[in-house]
């Protein structure tokens, strides 16, 4: 039996293939992983995101019996103030020239 240069080849590129697949397959598994623990990510964050808005609705409720709570609301950018400020009404003005 001669050694068939044929064969040296296809056993070389059953070598490179099994090789490649074995790279793929950690890649995918590895990206499969890194995926699952980002969807837990983003749904603990939309949980986070619920709650904070339910809370900010309860204290919007609670403004309206006791408006005492009003500058801290403003302050966090949750409601607006009642009464606007003279000075922001004049801020107004230049910015329509």
């Amino acid at each position: 039996m001669k050694n068939d240069p044929l064969s040296a080849i296809l056993v070389g590129v059953l070598f490179l293939s099994a090789v490649l697949s074995l790279l793929f397959c950690g890649l995918h598994t590895k990206d499969s992983r890194d995926l699952r623990i980002m969807q837990n990510q983003i749904g603990s964050i939309n949980q986070h995101n619920a709650n904070l808005n339910a809370l900010i609705r309860e204290v919007m409720e609670y403004s309206k019996k006791n408006p005492a709570i009003n500058p801290i609301l403003t302050s966090f950018g949750v409601a607006t103030a009642s009464k606007p400020v003279a000075p922001a009404a004049s801020a107004t003005k230049p910015a329509t020239k």
